[in-house]
């Protein structure tokens, strides 16, 4: 038996002696012993497997110290060793950063001035073994082998719990590293102060991807703080209760209680330590670990309740759930209980009657982590568009991907744009509609980020701009989506001026090659040499982590255009077709490690390939939509830790496997339409409110029975390949009738 398996069965059963330390209290019925954290912390996944409250402002989780692209969340399942538990953490992102407020419990005295070294330097780090983790949602526990000490770990919304178990009384004591750092993280200004025998507080600003970090904390002990030692760049300072500087460190000695234990209390502000402590009066200090932990358990249940899939196959259940687990970690909250948060510049914004979040990968999540919120959590998404519109209104334009409030212009295109347009043409509006319009055609009028020579030319040429292909495809799928709100709301200039732009598309596909290429500024040249299997990463290249192959695709607007552009739906459907047959080599010396989950070109571990395989119905093959989709449900998706084909990526990766196994995907999220493909379970209920829901059901469906003979929506029988958001949120039945050969005639 592997020690995966092993790990899995732990969790699950709570057959272990660990389990029963912790007082396991999720049975094997729940929802939760279905999700396992651990899925994506191997490979290129980036998750972290820790606990956190649903979109919760922390995550407290073990961070190993190591440096590097599969350590971007802190943890990666290759590792031995813990450095210690951070209490801010990303989900599968690309860049590493956060990590923050690195809390690590020891019973040895440590030498100071060793704090906020690279980990082989750090005097406080353990080794571990995988076999005595567990994680389930809002939990996670392990034992530390070089101290005996056990640690568990549960989070609500606003405030981390973290419990010692000391097994070893020689000097219990616990170490607060504000210098530690990883990857592209790096402290700036940090302060401690013990503020009397239970309380710390204080504050670590940092720069990194997130180039204005501050956040503000305080942590309360259950026992008294005796003895304690402080340091400050590495130099250790006598009689003091206070440290303040670059990198500041601390060891806090304890008595433990009867039963060996220390509890923290660990509540975060962006905004200051008053506002930390706000946090930690409204949702710690009455609250007990065990409480907080079951309360967590209950959210997590609740919310995984939302779909409930009938399957005879328990992995799957555990990959789908997992994948909803895993969609709703980010964004997290970041308004305090006062409804105050901090915006880049430094000022303080204000919520009122809805709650702030950041941590927005749009570039990932417009595609099916928002749709996906839309649909289950339509309340949450009033929010995050209430959250951009006050990050627009402070910077001039929508944001690209915000880290703690601050813009890092990470990725192309204008994504905020889409998520908004989306959000609006499926009726989600508590907000300001006038100002969310203004946002979204300001943001495409402007002339960063290679809006000027879009603007100018149609297209941005390939001496404009590296990445100039995708940059361009994205600006017009983005062009297409402000004129939806525009037709909408009866702007018809506006209407008429960005839907003639969004036809940009149409510049750059060369019908020799049948692929999208960068084009000279006269209109006469196509950027040579060309090779549809090169990958230059980022830079020098034309293509946005991919090549010709994988972002020759991106027309999700106009797809029958599109189809034209090719000659027609058969030989779209051959060039289609080719995609995932031809060989997967990939040519060049700077090759994209974005670029995973290969079936042959097509690359499903980077989100750009997304929406490609549901492109077969438009063409008049939905058979083959069912047969690659169901190629990629098998082989990009398991139980393992590297059972994620690439960046988890805020949500994304997971929101695909969750729409896609249940039968239908958004590939155009601002049409209002899901494309349907090929459903795995054989019942599947959507809880849209407390009187409606949604059920799909597959007759026959299996591995063999992949293919869709017949559909009947609400009874009648349905021969288009989608069905409508308002079809869906309406409450009803889908129903479909599955079987080993491809029905040609259904839904052509």
């Amino acid at each position: 038996m592997s020690w995966r398996a092993l790990v899995f069965i732990v969790s699950v059963l709570c057959a272990s002696s660990s389990c029963k330390e912790s007082k396991e209290p999720i049975t094997e019925v729940g929802l939760t012993s279905l999700v396992d954290p651990f899925i994506g912390t191997g490979g290129h996944g980036h998750t972290f497997p820790g606990a956190t409250a649903p979109f919760g402002m922390v995550q407290p989780s073990p961070d190993n110290g190591t440096a590097g692209w599969d350590w971007c969340s802190g943890y990666h399942i290759t590792d031995s060793i813990i450095s210690g538990f951070g209490q801010l953490h990303l989900s599968g992102t690309g860049i590493g950063d956060l990590a923050d407020l690195l809390l690590m419990p020891t019973n040895k005295k440590m030498d100071l001035s060793q704090f906020g070294k690279p980990r082989d330097s750090l005097p406080y780090t353990s080794k571990f073994s995988h076999s005595s983790e567990i994680a389930h949602p809002g939990y996670y526990k392990v034992d530390l082998e070089d101290t005996g000490v056990k640690v568990e770990l549960t989070a609500n919304e606003y405030v981390a719990f973290h419990k010692y178990t000391y097994s070893q009384m020689e000097e219990p004591s616990f170490v607060l590293d504000l210098g530690y750092a990883i990857n592209w993280d790096a402290p700036t200004a940090c302060s401690i102060t013990l503020e009397n025998e239970n309380t710390l507080a204080g504050y670590r600003h940092s720069t990194g991807w997130a180039k204005n970090q501050k956040l503000f904390f305080v942590i309360q002990s259950s026992v008294p703080i005796g003895k304690a030692y402080f340091a400050v760049d590495g130099n250790r300072l006598e009689s003091a209760n206070e440290a303040e500087g670059q990198k500041v460190g601390a060891q806090l000695f304890v008595t433990p209680n009867a039963e060996g234990e220390v509890e923290l209390q660990i509540a975060v502000s962006s905004v200051s330590i008053e506002n930390a402590k706000s946090n930690l009066a409204a949702h710690g200090k009455d609250h007990s670990f065990e409480d907080v932990r079951s309360k967590t358990e209950k959210q997590w249940e609740n919310l995984l309740g939302n779909i409930k899939v009938e399957t005879s196959q328990d992995s799957l259940k555990t990959i789908f759930y997992t994948a909803l687990y895993h969609t709703q970690i980010a964004p997290v909250l970041f308004s305090d209980t006062n409804g105050q948060f901090r915006l880049q510049n430094d000022s303080i914004a204000k919520t009122t009657g809805w709650n702030a979040y950041s941590t927005l990968s749009l570039w990932d999540t417009f595609r099916a982590e928002n749709p996906l919120l839309n649909i289950l959590q339509p309340d949450r998404a009033n929010d995050i568009i209430q959250s951009m519109l006050a990050y627009y209104k402070e910077q001039g334009r929508l944001p690209v991907w915000t880290l703690y409030a601050n813009e890092t212009n990470t990725m192309t295109g204008n994504h905020g744009v889409s998520m908004i347009a989306e959000a609006f043409t499926k009726g989600i509006r508590n907000y300001n509609v006038e100002q969310a319009y203004e946002a979204v055609k300001n943001t495409m009028m402007g002339d960063i980020r290679g809006l000027a020579p879009y603007k100018e030319f149609g297209y941005i040429p390939y001496t404009s701009l590296d990445e100039s292909v995708t940059i361009s495809l994205e600006f017009a799928y983005n062009d297409w989506c402000v004129a939806q709100m525009a037709k909408e709301l009866g702007k018809d200039e506006d209407y008429n001026y960005f839907i003639n732009r969004s036809n940009a598309y149409k510049h750059l596909f060369d019908p020799e090659t049948g692929f999208m290429r960068g084009k000279s500024e006269d209109g006469t040249q196509w950027n040579e040499p060309f090779d549809p299997k090169f990958s230059n990463h980022r830079e020098h290249t034309d293509y946005t982590e991919g090549n010709a192959w994988q972002h020759s695709w991106f027309v999700l607007h106009d797809v029958p255009g599109f189809i034209e552009l090719h000659g027609g739906p058969e030989p779209f459907s051959q060039k289609l077709e080719q995609l995932f047959t031809e060989s997967s080599e990939i040519s060049g010396d700077n090759v994209s490690v974005d670029i995973s989950g290969l079936i042959g070109q097509y690359a499903h571990g980077n989100e750009p390939s997304h929406h490609i395989a549901y492109m077969f119905n438009k063409a008049n093959k939905p058979w083959k939509t069912q047969e690659w989709v169901r190629e990629i449900l098998d082989t990009q998706y398991s139980t393992r830790p590297d059972g994620l084909s690439g960046n988890e990526d805020c949500g994304q990766m997971s929101a695909w496997y969750v729409f896609s196994s249940m039968g239908l995907y958004p590939m155009n999220p601002a049409s209002g339409q899901y494309e349907l493909g090929s459903p795995i379970f054989d019942k599947v209920t959507i809880t849209l409110s407390d009187d409606k829901e949604f059920t799909i059901t597959a007759n026959q469906t299996s591995p063999t029975n992949k293919y869709v003979q017949s559909v009947k929506l609400n009874g009648n029988a349905l021969q288009r390949s989608h069905i409508t958001h308002d079809e869906l949120t309406a409450g009803g039945t889908l129903e479909f009738e599955m079987g080993p050969e491809p029905n040609m005639d259904w839904g052509v």
